[in-house]
């Protein structure tokens, strides 16, 4: 199904979803776009390598971009990630190499410290933008990698840092008041190279000439100095330098994290003292472990991106990411499992829905992450899963020691028509990622119990009613075989609830299950009776 432009651009506006709302936001600023498109910014500290917040950051970004390509009829814009790679190293991280070696390099800029990680990059923050660069391209993303070091070095920025030594006690109004005592002693909005040790210095500076970036300061060594802050021989305190940066480049757009709103609002006034303005953004809400805790990187309390990968797929990963932005989200394994169902259920359901719902749908703004907006159905909308991802950790569960990829394409056959991995791909990828996530957290918490009274009468009706069937009995013809069990008054239950937690808990072994008629038909009838012999001869 194609939707014209027109009725694109009329959905658009009105469109309730986030990446819509924010874009419309941003259009009432710039309507028309500008000479090299609408910017997009996302920043990256090059001291650590890339994560699950480099991923939601970029990935939401890209979001709103196309969203207002798509309200604008395809306005030009331009996505740039941002490496702050000038920063100086103030901590040697705990998981790299050659840890000796860096730390005699402490305070220097991170692109002016040796690599030490064994690769062909000249420096410890060119081999961490390679693999940022690298990460990036791994998912498709689309964008312009830039490094605060060229901007700095090649000269890009010395126009703004005129500014800002030509606004320096304005801008030291706006921060003094937001630092304590001993802080105010020693800040200065820009930070001097020192020429005797290349470290980035965190001492008063004094303006000598503001037109032509002269700066006076005190060296590591007590020497007054006075030299140019241009071309790379000082840079920006972290708020000054951001905005600086929305100033020197332009940008119109860029969200951050809860963590930083004071920073965006100080950083706001500096950029207007900048003669400059605040780009628009969404203040997203971070990320909590499983007990709702902040997810912190010393403690190791989070879900990386690789273990996401490891137990889901890059959809649901999306999928996940996708909703509500300014609602704090648990992020850990427990919640993989209904990213990766609801993802494919938003999926199927695509093509049938009107516009509003399409541009409400997550799967319409994802499928479309990677290419502009014009009109056309993504490829891949509609695509269904033959089995839910619920339903085959039930069935590997089940299987236990002899759950192998061949077993269960074996048990597919039951249920799905061509069962061959060649023609179903997204599901062979799902089977492997079933098989692991069932070893690590499902497979050491099952236990099945014995049934206990009515239980056990209404287990003995059920298999009297499977010896019945067909074997080729369908899920719902099973389903309703387990409804009317479950709802004759001789077994004592109180609600079907009761007697599907029954099931779970003693076929499964587990307190949750899926659709039980689905089960059934995906693992069989016999062995289904099977189970349910096991678990009679426990009572």
């Amino acid at each position: 199904m194609t939707i014209t432009q027109d009725a694109l651009i009329t959905a658009a506006r009105t469109s309730k979803a986030w990446p819509f709302q924010e874009a419309q936001r941003l259009a009432k600023r710039r309507p028309q776009g500008k000479d090299g498109g609408v910017l997009f910014e996302t920043g990256y500290g090059p001291s650590g390598l890339p994560h699950i917040g480099t991923f939601q950051e970029v990935l939401r970004t890209t979001l709103v971009r196309r969203a207002y390509e798509a309200l604008t009829g395809g306005a030009p814009t331009r996505l740039v990630a941002f490496s702050d790679d000038m920063d100086g190293l103030r901590k040697v991280p705990d998981n790299v190499p050659n840890r000796e070696m860096l730390a005699q390099h402490m305070g220097k800029p991170l692109s002016r410290i040796p690599n030490p990680f064994g690769t062909p990059y000249e420096s410890f923050a060119a081999h961490n933008n390679a693999m940022l660069r690298d990460f990036l391209d791994q998912f498709g993303f689309e964008y312009e990698f830039v490094s605060s070091s060229d901007c700095y070095n090649g000269g890009r920025f010395d126009d703004a840092l005129k500014g800002v030594l030509t606004n320096f006690g304005a801008i030291m109004d706006i921060m003094l008041p937001t630092l304590g005592e001993e802080r105010r002693q020693t800040y200065s909005p820009v930070m001097p190279v020192s020429p005797t040790t290349g470290a980035v210095l965190q001492v008063p500076i004094e303006v000598v000439d503001a037109a032509a970036g002269i700066i006076r300061f005190t060296d590591e060594d007590g020497s007054t100095v006075e030299q140019s802050a241009l071309g790379g021989m000082a840079k920006c305190q972290w708020k000054v330098d951001w905005a600086m940066r929305w100033v020197a480049l332009g940008v119109d757009y860029e969200m951050y994290g809860k963590d930083l709103t004071d920073s965006g609002i100080q950083s706001g006034k500096i950029a207007r003292v900048l003669g400059g303005h605040k780009p628009e953004g969404l203040i997203y809400e971070l990320f909590l472990d499983a007990k709702g805790e902040k997810i912190s990187k010393s403690k190791g309390n989070g879900l990386t991106i690789d273990e996401w990968l490891q137990y889901g797929s890059e959809e649901s990963l999306g999928y996940y990411i996708f909703a509500n932005p300014k609602s704090a989200k648990q992020l850990h394994a427990g919640v993989i499992p209904k990213a990766v169902d609801d993802y494919w259920q938003f999926r199927s359901a695509l093509p049938g829905q009107e516009i509003d719902k399409k541009l409400g749908n997550p799967v319409w703004h994802l499928l479309r992450a990677n290419q502009s907006h014009d009109g056309a159905e993504a490829p891949g909308a509609g695509d269904a899963l033959p089995v839910p991802f619920s339903l085959l950790l039930n069935l590997i569960g089940v299987l236990g020691a002899g759950a192998t990829r061949e077993a269960v394409w074996s048990y597919l056959g039951n249920y799905v028509e061509d069962a061959d991995p060649a023609a179903h791909p997204a599901l062979d990828v799902l089977v492997d990622k079933a098989l692991a996530y069932n070893r690590d957290f499902v497979a050491p918490t099952l236990a099945k119990r014995a049934p206990a009274g009515g239980e056990v009468a209404a287990l003995q009706a059920l298999d009297t009613a499977l010896a019945a069937a067909d074997p080729a009995t369908g899920a719902e013809d099973l389903q309703t075989i387990i409804y009317e069990i479950g709802k004759q008054e001789e077994f004592g239950f109180e609600s079907l609830r009761d007697w599907f937690k029954a099931l779970y808990e003693t076929l499964l072994g587990s307190e949750q299950g899926p659709r039980m008629g689905s089960f059934i038909a995906l693992y069989g009838i016999a062995p289904t009776r099977q189970l349910i012999a096991e678990a009679l001869a426990k009572a």
